[in-house]
């Protein structure tokens, strides 16, 4: 068991602004992560729900430069899924999905040593239950990591749609969410709340990035803090998807991946987890420096590691 399996959607992002599209480009939460893994050198097979049409060849064609390797089967949607970014006048963007998300059969993979899904592939019927009973499948095998990564857009019932969160919760090992995404799961209580009830539903880890405020992240030893990174941000696109694959990367270089070592996960000491979270961090900095999800390679993430490159810590 030396790769991972990451489940979800692929996408293309349209750009609409003043009535005109000005772009397209390869999209999708775990598709971020399956290519973010890659870039970083680790193995990753990725399922995926995507037509045999022109769109859907460009997302092939970009994940294989990338490394990965998509799982048969992922061509048989009627049409590649889109999304529609309208820009206002601020650069705010109001989306419209166009996304049928469907998944058939097992996935012909080595059994992973971490399955990975979040995001509209974790909520969004039919495919949202066959992605849940996949996820099961692997974890006698596997670490299961998860992101909600949450789009209201497409949620038509939104206490559905937090009750399946919450059963992908018990049934994970890592989760990482936004203050974001927690805002909307559970208006009522703080990120620090919902985290740690988070954490007694089951997982080892539950990890929150909160944008220029840092991140921070619980485990049975304690809670961890870190500092946002003080860099040039050209646009946030990515910048969660980052974080989760740097939270895999560090994880796994740590040897605590696959489900023999879940009992080492869940010891997992503050300090281990602190440049863990750390290492995470800097993933997402390096992506938000960059305009579009483009994830950083290890070269990028050492050099930058090392201080080599412009990234300093926020004065506290």
């Amino acid at each position: 068991m030396t790769r991972a399996l990451v489940i979800g959607e692929a996408l293309i992002d349209i750009v609409e602004r003043d009535g005109k599209v000005t772009g397209e480009h390869v999209g999708g939460s775990p598709l971020n992560v399956a290519v973010g893994l890659s870039r970083l050198g680790r193995g990753v097979d990725f399922l995926t729900h995507i037509g045999d049409d022109p769109r859907g060849r460009r997302i092939v064609d970009y994940i294989k430069q990338s490394g990965v390797q998509l799982v048969s089967g992922s061509m048989t949607a009627p049409r590649t899924p889109t999304a529609l970014a309208t820009l206002d006048a601020n650069g705010s963007a109001q989306y419209v999905f166009d996304i049928d998300w469907q998944l058939a059969g097992t996935p012909e993979v080595a059994p992973p040593i971490v399955a990975h899904t979040g995001s509209i592939a974790a909520v969004l019927e039919p495919g949202c239950r066959a992605t849940a009973a996949l996820l099961d499948a692997y974890h006698p095998s596997a670490t299961v990591t998860f992101d909600p990564n949450v789009r209201a857009a497409l949620i038509e019932d939104a206490d559905i749609a937090r009750g399946r969160i919450e059963r992908w919760i018990e049934r994970c090992d890592v989760v990482k969410a936004s203050d974001e995404d927690m805002r909307w799961i559970d208006p009522n209580h703080s990120p620090e709340q919902i985290a740690r009830t988070w954490l007694d539903l089951g997982p080892s880890i539950v990890a929150v990035t909160m944008g220029d405020q840092g991140a921070f992240a619980m485990c049975a030893a304690g809670t961890v803090r870190v500092q946002a990174l003080r860099v040039n941000v050209v646009d946030t696109v990515g910048a969660g998807d980052a974080f989760m694959t740097g939270l895999i990367d560090a994880l796994w270089s740590l040897g605590v991946l696959g489900a023999e070592r879940r009992p080492q996960l869940a010891r997992i000491g503050v300090d281990a987890l602190t440049a863990v979270v750390q290492t995470a961090a800097l993933s997402s900095a390096l992506t938000v420096a960059r305009a579009g999800a483009d994830l950083p390679d290890r070269a990028t993430r050492d050099a930058a590691a090392a201080g080599s490159g412009p990234l300093l810590p926020q004065p506290g």
